[in-house]
């Protein structure tokens, strides 16, 4: 089966599925990472004071991580950090619609809509529109996931808030997500900070506790067809 993840940011595909990429592709599944932004010239008043030693980094580490991860590519597409909303959505969904095409996925993974962040947002949006059920599409479930320090901090007031409705057993990929994150020496941070390994990991607890497993990740289930 392919299957096509979809971030905005380096870490975000971590965060949200990280354990669930990692099992999948132990089971000869072949997974594919889109992530739409840069990643950092967001940390700048003016983005061209950005280091472009600090993106390169950020990017190699990208790679890294889908590799342990288990994922057959990484694609960049180094849009705006947190600028999203500036692009047109139309070229955002051209982005998502190629890598559809290409890697013909049967199910795609996306962030949450509701989150605090404007990327995670015009990239649901994106996602959804690019997987639009056209006759001849080859993607038949759709998803979408939650990112630790963006999805909380909005603090559903953000409609529709996550209320997830699939539980993706990592009980045997949880230390391969936390490893992934470290990865990310920028973007991880200490507890209690959300994106933080003991944080992540009582996430990862508290989901499986719902779901009858000893650790988990969450989705909400945004289409499927049988």
């Amino acid at each position: 089966m392919n299957i096509l993840v979809v971030a905005a940011h380096p870490d975000d595909e971590v965060l949200g599925c990280g354990g669930t990429m990692a099992r999948l592709s132990s089971e000869g599944h072949n997974v594919h990472i889109l992530i739409l932004g840069e990643g950092v010239t967001s940390r700048h008043a003016d983005p061209s004071d950005a280091d472009q030693k600090e993106l390169d980094a950020l990017h190699k580490q990208a790679e890294e991580v889908g590799a342990s991860l288990g994922a057959k590519e990484v694609s960049l597409a180094k849009l705006p950090d947190n600028r999203f909303d500036t692009v047109p959505l139309l070229d955002i969904i051209k982005i998502i619609e190629e890598h559809v095409a290409r890697i013909k996925p049967e199910v795609v993974y996306v962030q949450h809509e509701g989150d605090l962040n404007i990327d995670h947002q015009c990239t649901f949006r994106a996602v959804l529109t690019a997987t639009r059920p056209m006759e001849g599409s080859p993607v038949k479930q759709v998803l979408s996931y939650r990112v630790a320090s963006s999805t909380e901090w909005a603090f559903g007031q953000f409609e529709p808030s996550f209320q997830p409705t699939v539980f993706s057993d990592i009980s045997g990929t949880l230390d391969k997500k936390i490893a992934a994150m470290e990865v990310y020496e920028g973007e991880a941070r200490p507890f209690p900070h959300p994106r933080s390994a003991k944080a992540l990991r009582a996430e990862a607890e508290y989901f499986g506790s719902i779901a009858g497993l000893s650790a988990a990740e969450a989705f909400i289930l945004i289409r499927q067809i049988q």
